[in-house]
């Protein structure tokens, strides 16, 4: 299953763009989003399988995070798995809000750190975002025809960028890869220093 858009690839950590250039839609591209949004709207159901069945496509190690999906061979099953339909209907009602908070970036990064927390305890990489991102403007490419001009697939990115990339605040869900650690420090420093109390007391 083939995609026109190009550049969808996630960065690597030195071509990742900085805050400044991502973080920012001109008040054209956000109402190109919002009247883009009202046409998929009418198809979010099929909008969200397409995705996640060519997520899978394209990157089958997606699926070990799906306990339900992951031994799915036969990806054309999952055009009609129930499941899946509920799971893309979450994911898209996530869009949605991100489209609705296009115009006040604070509630905006509260709402992508709320999905890096809510997807941290299936171990999902936070690189498998910029996937579901790319997935996303390849599913919505068909459904909205003529409407998906090269200006509107401009916006889409930035706003991907802004939601899903993986250099923003979505990461701000995840733990620090070392947390457990420095807290096994500071409990262990504690424990040294109870038994020298404890010893001096003697």
């Amino acid at each position: 299953m083939g995609c026109a858009i190009s550049g969808l690839a996630p960065k690597t950590a030195g071509e990742s763009k900085t805050e400044d250039s991502v973080a920012h839609l001109s008040k054209e591209q956000i109402e190109m989003i919002k009247e883009s949004w009202k046409v998929i709207q009418e198809d979010i159901a099929k909008v969200g399988i397409i995705l996640f069945v060519r997520l899978f496509e394209t990157h089958p190690e997606c699926k070990d995070v799906f306990f339900l999906f992951r031994d799915v061979e036969d990806l054309d099953r999952l055009r009609t798995s129930r499941e899946l339909r509920a799971h893309g209907l979450r994911v898209m009602s996530f869009i949605e809000k991100s489209v609705a908070r296009l115009e006040q970036l604070e509630r905006l990064e509260v709402l992508a750190v709320e999905l890096g927390r809510s997807h941290y305890r299936y171990n999902a990489p936070p690189k498998y975002y910029s996937y579901v991102g790319a997935e996303f403007l390849c599913a919505v490419q068909p459904i909205l025809k003529e409407r998906w001009t090269p200006e509107l697939e401009e916006a889409w990115k930035v706003h991907n960028s802004i939601f899903f990339g993986d250099h923003f605040d979505l990461m701000r869900g995840f733990p620090h890869p070392m947390s457990h650690v420095k807290m096994e420090m500071v409990t262990s420093g504690r424990e040294v220093t109870d038994k020298k109390i404890k010893m001096n007391q003697k």
